[in-house]
């Protein structure tokens, strides 16, 4: 009787992990094969007290770290324009293109971009930040 509820046990639990394990199947076959590119999304809410002055600053030095980060293959950059009026706040949105986790992980700890954070942390009222895989 043991032995019929640990093989049931098991078999409930490949069928649950099954679907989670096919998705990252799939994220890793396209990078393999070379599809898809990594994007990372930013998107900043500014302090009521941030500066134009200020904000000016932080745009800037974010468009800078394509020049002192190899690992960024494009970036773009905008203000918010949309009429919904979903944007919670958020004013900015930055996107960064990397070939592979290791460029994106490289850029997270890369010095410059550390740097990066101390000048905007300050007058940040709020980060949202996500990384996925295009799809086709």
């Amino acid at each position: 009787m043991k032995t019929i509820a640990l093989l049931i046990a098991i078999t409930l639990s490949a069928c649950l992990t099954l679907p989670a394990a096919e998705g990252k199947e799939k994220d890793k076959d396209a990078k393999s094969a070379g599809k898809g590119k990594l994007l990372h999304v930013v998107s900043f809410k500014f302090k009521d007290t941030a500066t134009k002055e200020q904000i000016k600053q932080v745009e800037d030095a974010f468009r800078g770290l394509k020049k002192k980060i190899t690992e960024i293959k494009d970036y773009q950059w905008g203000t918010n324009v949309s009429p919904e009026k979903h944007d919670k706040g958020f004013t900015h949105g930055f996107i960064l293109t990397f070939n592979s986790d290791k460029d994106r992980d490289a850029y997270l700890v890369h010095p410059d971009h550390k740097e990066f954070g101390k000048l905007v942390g300050p007058v940040l009222a709020d980060v949202f930040v996500i990384d996925f895989w295009t799809q086709d």
